[in-house]
């Protein structure tokens, strides 16, 4: 009883890591001001950067994200779709 609620927890785990990966930063994160850029333009240069804000936190993780899971994410989902095509 106890695997079948880690195999639904891993589904939602790489679907909500897949949601962020896909985020455009030019379409999506730059109207809301969610831009790596957009926290460095507010600041004049030598400022110390705010890196203790929430927003801030947020994107550095989906930058990090965007660009360490990229390749392991494509692996991880292409074996998803095998495993799900295979049994179901």
């Amino acid at each position: 009883m106890l695997f079948f609620g880690l195999g639904s927890l891993f589904y939602v785990t790489i679907l909500l890591i897949n949601a962020v990966a896909v985020l455009s930063e030019d379409r999506f994160l730059a109207r809301i001001g969610m831009t790596s850029s957009s926290s460095a333009d507010q600041q004049g240069f030598g400022a110390p950067r705010d890196n203790d804000s929430i927003k801030a936190k947020l994107v550095n993780m989906i930058s990090s994200v965007r660009t360490l899971m990229r390749i392991p994410l494509m692996l991880i989902n292409t074996l998803m779709i095998i495993y799900l095509l295979v049994l179901g």
